[in-house]
């Protein structure tokens, strides 16, 4: 049984899991008794569902964090839109997907959330991805990384907004082969967004003429990663490409470096890693790590000025994902009080036609498959005599322009996507 959460959020029972699932499974065209009467509180509270990981080891790049995040946005935007009230909601997924649709269904069915947003762990994120086209409500992937939730899975009620495992291949991967890292051995986490991760980055490195030599999968939460650093040791790889997050990565990163990896010669990539990351492991264990984020607090004035106020609230400085909450929902509120609507439909339409500008993103736009078109940045991780205070630890090596960051529609699966003439576009 899942324990009663903040905000009013129901207790799930074994009833509310078969609804969930049941939610999966229902013809494309069916329509809930909710989605039938969208009218009917039209002059109720707005509600934001952030379905998130609260207690396990995605927790840090997103998790309580995430929730002020979004916080901070409404109460920017002043707490209410159109005359009603916005209304922030919370939930731990605990990484589950059956839990996660469970929380999701209880939210578009009973307490009239409009939109969820965060989602860390990729198959909670596919998973709720289906749900909302069905309850056609509207769903932010900010935390997930799989990039099939634009492709094979991609949905018109879906908008990923902050990264994906293409955008990571494409600048991590990518600048390692070129640096000459042209033999790589994978250590993935044995799900979506592992997979996904590992995928993508293999494309880069054998188009680029190197070789993939093997991979060893784990699962969520593993403690001891000395066999598969002793399998990529004996690969004879250059690169070990770290295809997991969180504590997961905090932890292969921490054995890598007690096994002596990278004074062997060998260089370890984080195909995923955030700043939360980073300040779990200390400088010492990280320095020299190269790796692709799409904001870094440090980088101008305006994300200087929201990531102090971030601090004040939370004591740490935000995580891409926890600042990329903040910019999508200030998109959302935007868009509704511009289309004099809650309606998903049409505050879609109104997302999708005005361009994204804020502290994070620069001329940003939503493709056709939701992908957020965005430029990501390139940094390396300082050393300690470098770092001239606390969460001092990026420098950026360069920047990967959006049209190379986003898989290129004439590449996509997803069965949205027109294929014309100009699908190679951005």
């Amino acid at each position: 049984m899942m324990k009663l959460m903040s905000h009013g959020v129901l207790a799930a029972t074994a009833a509310g899991i078969a609804l969930a699932f049941g939610a999966l499974s229902w013809p494309a065209a069916a329509q809930t008794p909710a989605a039938q009467t969208p009218s009917a509180q039209a002059t109720g509270p707005i509600r934001i569902g952030v379905l998130t990981d609260l207690s396990g080891s995605l927790a840090d790049l997103s998790g309580g964090g995430s929730v002020e995040a979004v916080k901070m946005a409404v109460e920017d935007f002043g707490a209410s839109v159109l005359g009603r009230p916005v209304e922030v909601l919370s939930a731990d997924h605990q990484n589950k997907a059956d839990i996660g649709v469970q929380i999701a269904s209880d939210w578009y069915d009973n307490r009239n959330v409009e939109v969820v947003i965060d989602l860390p762990n990729s198959a909670v994120m596919l998973a709720i991805q289906e749900l909302t086209r069905r309850k056609n409500k509207i769903v932010f992937g900010t935390a997930g990384g799989s990039s099939d939730f634009t492709g094979k899975a991609c949905s018109p009620n879906g908008i990923h907004w902050v990264y994906d495992t293409y955008a990571l291949a494409a600048g991590t991967g990518r600048t390692m082969v070129k640096q000459g890292g042209d033999s790589w051995y994978f250590i993935t986490l044995d799900y979506s967004f592992g997979l996904s991760l590992e995928r993508d980055t293999a494309a880069f490195v054998t188009g680029a003429g190197g070789k993939v030599l093997g991979s060893a999968r784990h699962p969520l939460n593993s403690a001891d990663f000395s066999s598969y650093l002793l399998q990529a040791q004996a690969s004879g790889a250059k690169v070990i490409g770290l295809a997991n997050a969180g504590g997961d990565l905090i932890n292969t990163v921490k054995q890598a470096a007690e096994f002596g990896i990278t004074r062997q010669g060998r260089k370890l990539a984080g195909l995923l890693m955030f700043l939360s990351d980073i300040h779990a492991l200390g400088l010492e264990t990280a320095q020299g790590l190269v790796l692709t984020e799409a904001f870094y607090w440090d980088q101008n004035e305006e994300t200087r000025a929201f990531s102090k106020r971030f601090f004040e609230r939370t004591g740490r400085m935000p995580t891409m994902v926890q600042a990329g909450n903040y910019g999508a929902i200030t998109h959302y509120l935007k868009a509704v009080k511009s289309a004099g609507s809650a309606d998903a439909p049409t505050v879609l339409k109104t997302m999708r036609d005005t361009p994204i500008n804020d502290f994070m993103t620069r001329n940003g736009r939503i493709r056709e498959d939701g992908r957020v078109l965005r430029d990501m940045y390139l940094f390396e991780v300082k050393t300690p005599a470098e770092s001239k205070d606390k969460w001092d630890y990026y420098k950026q090596l360069g920047v990967i322009a959006a049209a190379d960051a986003a898989r290129p529609l004439a590449e996509s699966e997803c069965p949205l996507v027109r294929k014309s003439a100009d699908a190679g576009k951005p």
